[in-house]
């Protein structure tokens, strides 16, 4: 053992003695550590020149462009075309830091064709993610900024990347879901979305008045709040519960403002319920007094 150590020191000593073979290492470190460098400053750039090429009003909704470009579709390509170009340079730069301390680039592409299938077969699930990834795209299933529920998991889609997909919910964590386990995916940024409302008034009440008052104030809520695309329509009496009478309201909003409607409409017609002396029943105990 303390023969192998002193003949370690002895070659370790005899190689820093040589002061050739001393700059040729420190040579080709050096070259590494630059292509790492160049390779991690050219992701960066490249990424700034994808930003400012999507920045521009060629996909502004607000620009004077004549073409009509979905903006979230196009966030969503331009993370794609980030990730696929972060994958490319540094491909590039394994490749290059690999011929610069002396393996045989050829050889080594040669090898990989040989082994490729054995490799094929422990890739499969990266392969699945990146065709699934490019149908998502393509298909237009879903776009970044979208709020979509992928199996058990919702959010708005915050980055469609090469191989993954990245949802943050509304508790602000991140799922971050690999593009082949996505079987089902339900996007609610699509379309107009539905807001409903479920108002009780007492059975003592007048119900042809407590829908007159209801048609009013839905009307100012219309044409007061232009995130709502129709309604709030009066349905009429949906329900006779033991001891209330349900009145639905619905309307149709853009997409992510339904919540925000349900909320104003609510305070909205309690405020009106209050003011027109309607009464909102809620759970009551009689006590009675046998010796009275």
């Amino acid at each position: 053992m303390l023969s192998e150590i002193k003949k370690l020191a002895v070659d370790t000593f005899e190689f820093i003695r040589d002061p050739e073979q001393l700059s040729h290492y420190f040579g080709k470190f050096i070259s590494v550590i630059l292509i790492f460098v160049i390779a991690r400053i050219s992701i960066k750039l490249l990424h700034s020149i994808v930003n400012s090429f999507f920045q521009t009003k060629i996909f502004t909704k607000s620009g004077s462009s004549k073409f009509a470009v979905d903006i979230p579709r196009m966030e969503t390509l331009k993370g794609l075309i980030k990730s696929i170009s972060k994958y490319i340079i540094y491909f590039i730069a394994f490749a290059t830091i690999l011929d610069s301390i002396g393996f045989e680039i050829g050889t080594l592409i040669a090898a990989a064709g040989i082994g490729g299938l054995a490799i094929g077969f422990g890739a499969q699930n990266l392969v699945k993610d990146i065709i699934t990834g490019f149908f998502i795209l393509f298909e237009d299933q879903f776009s970044v900024g979208h709020y979509v529920e992928i199996d058990s998991a919702s959010g708005i889609v915050e980055e469609m990347a090469l191989r993954v997909t990245k949802l943050r919910d509304f508790n602000g964590d991140l799922h971050i879901i690999p593009n082949g386990q996505i079987n089902k995916v339900t996007n609610r940024s699509v379309g107009n979305m539905r807001a409903l409302v479920e108002i009780s008034i007492a059975y003592e009440e007048d119900i042809n008045k407590a829908l007159e008052v209801l048609n009013k104030e839905s009307e100012k809520i219309r044409q007061e709040n232009p995130q709502i695309v129709e309604g709030p329509i009066v349905l009429g009496v949906s329900s006779l519960a033991a001891s209330e009478v349900v009145i639905t309201i619905i309307a149709k909003t853009i997409p992510m403002e339904q919540w925000a409607v349900e909320r104003l409409m609510r305070k909205t017609f309690k405020e009106a319920f209050d003011r027109e002396d309607i009464e909102i029943p809620y759970p009551r105990t009689v006590l009675i007094d046998k010796n009275l």
